[in-house]
C-alpha cells in the first residue's frame, strides 16, 4: 500500500473505519491518518482527485462544502440497522457456533466505521450460551447446496447429544439420502430431503449434519406438486409423520403465537369466553407437542382419536406425579 497509485484504496479504508457523520475528518486528519497508517504522504490536491475517483466508484461522501466540517462515508454497502439485525439474528442463532458468528459478524461490522462496531458490541454483544458445538454449519450448507443444485444424493453423519453433553454420531453408518431443499422452520435450518427407500420427505437439522460428501449417484425425478416450504410450514416443531386435519380452542392470549406458527391466512373463528378455533394441517406428534406447550390455553377438539390419545398421554403423565 506504500505506492500512491494505491492511494485511493487507502483513503477509502480510512474513511470505512474511521468515519462516519459523527465522526467527520478534515482534510488535515485525512493525511495524517495516510502517513501513520499507509506511509502514504499526499498533498490536499491528491486527496481530493481521490475522493472524486471514489465517487465516480459509486462511493458516497459527504464534502465539506457538504457539511461545513470535513469528510466522511455517507452511504454503506449496509446502514446501521441492517447491520444491527444481521448481527443480531446471527448472534441469537444456537445453531451457528460461537466462532462462526464471531467470524461472521466481524466481517458484518467492518462495513462500518470503529465507533459504530464498538457501539454494537458494547450495548448488544452479550454471550449465547445456547451456541452449537458443531463447527461445519457453513460448510454443510454450502455442501448441501453444491449437491441440492448439481441433483446428486450426498452422505453424512447425524449426530446427537450424549450423557456428557458432547455432540457425538447417532449410528457409525453414514445416511444416504436425496437431498431436496434447505428450509428454516422453528428458527433452524433443516435439510428437507427423500430416500430410495422410504417413502414421502425426510428431514434433518443441519447443525447436526457432519462429514458431509456428495455421492456420484444422481437423485430421482421429484414430482412438481411436493412443495417442501409448505411441508416444513404445517410440520409443527418440524416433527415427522402423516399430515391430519386437527382443530384447536385457544385462549385468545396465545393468537399472536398461532399466527406465528400456522401463518396470518389462518382461518380464525372466535367462540365464547375470549376462545377461539382453528383448523389447520399438521402431523399428531406436533399438535400433541403444541396442546403440552399450552395446556392452560390450547386444547385439542378434533379429530376425536387425536384427542383421546392425548387423554391417555396426560393420565399416564399424571401417574408419575402421584407416586
Amino acid at each position: 500500500m506504500a505506492e500512491k497509485k494505491y492511494s485511493a484504496l487507502a483513503l477509502l479504508d480510512i474513511l470505512i473505519e474511521e468515519s462516519d457523520e459523527d465522526h467527520i475528518l478534515t482534510a488535515k486528519e485525512l493525511q495524517q491518518k495516510l502517513l501513520q497508517r499507509f506511509n502514504l504522504q499526499l498533498e490536499r490536491r491528491t486527496i481530493y482527485s481521490n475522493l472524486d475517483i471514489l465517487e465516480q466508484n459509486g462511493y458516497v461522501i459527504s464534502r465539506f462544502e457538504d457539511n461545513g466540517k470535513g469528510y466522511y462515508l455517507e452511504s454503506r454497502q449496509f446502514d446501521k440497522g441492517e447491520i444491527l439485525l444481521l448481527c443480531n439474528a446471527i448472534h441469537s442463532s444456537h445453531f451457528i457456533s460461537s466462532k462462526q458468528s464471531d467470524a461472521l459478524i466481524k466481517k458484518l461490522l467492518k462495513t462500518q466505521s470503529k465507533y459504530q462496531a464498538k457501539e454494537f458490541k458494547d450495548s448488544v454483544y452479550i454471550p449465547n450460551p445456547q451456541k452449537t458445538a458443531n463447527v461445519e454449519l457453513l460448510y454443510t450448507i454450502s455442501t448441501v447446496s453444491e449437491a441440492i443444485r448439481d441433483k446428486n444424493m450426498i452422505q453424512f453423519l447425524y449426530l446427537r447429544y450424549d450423557e456428557h453433553k458432547h455432540l457425538v454420531p447417532r449410528r457409525e453408518e453414514p445416511y444416504f439420502v436425496e437431498p431436496r431443499y434447505i428450509v428454516y422452520a422453528d428458527g433452524r435450518p433443516y435439510l428437507i430431503s427423500t430416500s430410495k427407500n422410504h417413502p414421502g420427505f425426510i428431514h434433518y437439522r443441519l447443525d447436526r449434519m457432519k462429514n458431509t460428501l456428495i455421492e456420484e449417484e444422481k437423485v430421482t425425478p421429484l414430482p412438481k406438486t411436493m412443495d417442501a416450504y409448505e411441508y416444513a410450514r404445517n410440520k409443527l416443531f418440524m416433527f415427522s409423520g402423516d399430515m391430519i386435519s386437527v382443530t384447536f380452542k385457544c385462549d385468545e392470549r396465545v393468537l399472536d403465537h398461532i399466527l406465528d406458527l400456522f401463518g396470518s391466512n389462518t382461518i380464525i373463528i372466535p367462540g365464547k369466553d375470549n376462545a377461539f378455533s382453528v383448523t389447520v394441517p399438521t402431523s399428531e406428534q406436533g399438535a400433541i407437542y403444541l396442546a403440552q406447550q399450552y395446556l392452560d390455553a390450547i386444547e385439542i377438539t378434533a379429530p376425536t382419536s387425536l384427542r383421546k390419545q392425548f387423554q391417555k398421554e396426560l393420565e399416564e403423565s399424571l401417574k408419575k406425579y402421584k407416586r
